[in-house]
């Protein structure tokens, strides 16, 4: 085995989680998923396509109707984004490891901005490639990245800046002045830019969505965006994203998932055509409905005492700190054995996150998040 591979760490959200198995009061939000199902019609839109026999493989850069429907999508909200430019991949993360097979190699050094899911920083190691990582910091309640330090951070060996906006646990967002700095130095230092936007509908601002680098990059600017079904059509389970890619860039993005995964399955890729279609109907629903999530937690938790809260700005986390509780992994197991509460800890996003929270809002019910909040109030109350 690889060194790389064996040496990369186990993930600590399903360490907490497994403490917590089998058991039937336990009020989870460790995982970053809604706990509503997928709609309907999505749903029945893979039904019909299995009973039609659709269980062939398809073109390697997905459906030529799901492409365009996704590049159609995407123009309604960024302004003109061709169909030469989108690959379909077998879910988000897929298209993200894609992404950097594509462009990171063994000893190539790859800047990321954390805290951040944990797989994003793994995936270069994977590939035999150095991580940085570039810390956000809470300035006056908000989180901050210092583009000074970014900019000293990535330099002419910088072969990929890693950037998550709307931020998996932080909900740190990315302003359009930010995006078109980072982009600015990056064309000067020739790196390129890996930019997960999978939550940029989850916004929690006056605008539809997050700014995106789509806003401000050219089509052939080194620049990478990745998309997923998963987070704003609630549909994790059926592993579907897609990447936004300079058009130079399409023909060998369909060599690597030929061989990586051939496709992504036929039925599933309509599930994507039927989400496209009601988007500009369901969406801003589960975005309102995220957001009462999002100010009913926040609310309690600010109301708690020794609790540090930025609030989320987008995404689907609050992320916290509670005063003198410095083992964010040894807290969620606390939290889980004895209040039956699962949060994910902060360590599991890097070193940036130790001491810190993770809790998922998404939820259909808040009555939920009010429990909850009851049950780590008891906890802070025992000390």
């Amino acid at each position: 085995m690889r060194s790389e591979i064996d040496t990369l760490p186990a993930s600590r959200i399903r360490e907490v989680a497994n403490a917590g198995l089998g058991r039937s009061d336990v009020l989870a939000f460790w995982f970053g998923e809604s706990d509503e199902v997928t709609p309907e019609a999505i749903r029945q839109a893979a039904v019909q396509s299995l009973q039609r026999g659709e269980t062939f493989y398809a073109h390697n850069l997905g459906l030529p109707t799901l492409r365009e429907a996704i590049a159609a999508y995407l123009t309604g909200l960024h302004g003109p984004v061709d169909v030469g430019r989108i690959a379909v991949t077998s879910s988000g993360v897929t298209g993200l490891m894609l992404a950097m097979q594509m462009l990171a190699g063994p000893g190539d050094e790859v800047v990321a901005v954390t805290p951040v899911w944990p797989n994003l920083t793994a995936q270069p190691v994977v590939q035999g490639a150095r991580v940085t990582r570039l810390p956000l910091r809470v300035q006056a309640g908000v989180w901050h990245l210092d583009l000074d330090e970014l900019r000293t951070a990535v330099t002419l060996d910088t072969r990929v800046l890693l950037l998550n906006a709307p931020n998996n646990p932080t909900g740190w967002t990315m302003t359009r002045s930010e995006q078109q700095a980072v982009l600015d130095h990056c064309r000067q230092t020739g790196t390129w830019i890996v930019a997960d936007e999978v939550y940029e509908r989850l916004y929690f601002g006056a605008a539809v969505c997050a700014p995106s680098f789509l806003d401000v990059a050219a089509p052939d600017d080194r620049v990478v965006v990745v998309h997923s079904f998963s987070k704003s059509f609630l549909m994790t389970g059926w592993r579907l994203g897609w990447l936004v890619l300079p058009p130079a860039c399409l023909d060998a993005m369909g060599k690597l998932i030929e061989f990586t995964s051939s496709c992504a399955p036929v039925f599933v890729q309509r599930g994507g055509e039927a989400a496209m279609a009601m988007a500009g109907e369901f969406v801003p629903g589960l975005r309102s409905r995220m957001q009462a999530c999002r100010d009913r937690l926040v609310g309690g938790l600010s109301s708690l005492p020794g609790i540090q809260l930025a609030a989320p700005a987008g995404g689907m986390y609050a992320f916290f700190r509670v005063e003198g509780r410095d083992d964010s992994l040894g807290f969620a197991k606390h939290l889980v054995a004895a209040h039956g509460l699962g949060l994910a800890p902060g360590v599991a996003f890097g070193p940036e996150g130790e001491g810190w929270l993770r809790w998922c809002f998404a939820s259909r019910d808040p009555a939920r998040l009010d429990a909850g909040l009851q049950r780590l109030a008891t906890a802070l109350a025992a000390g």
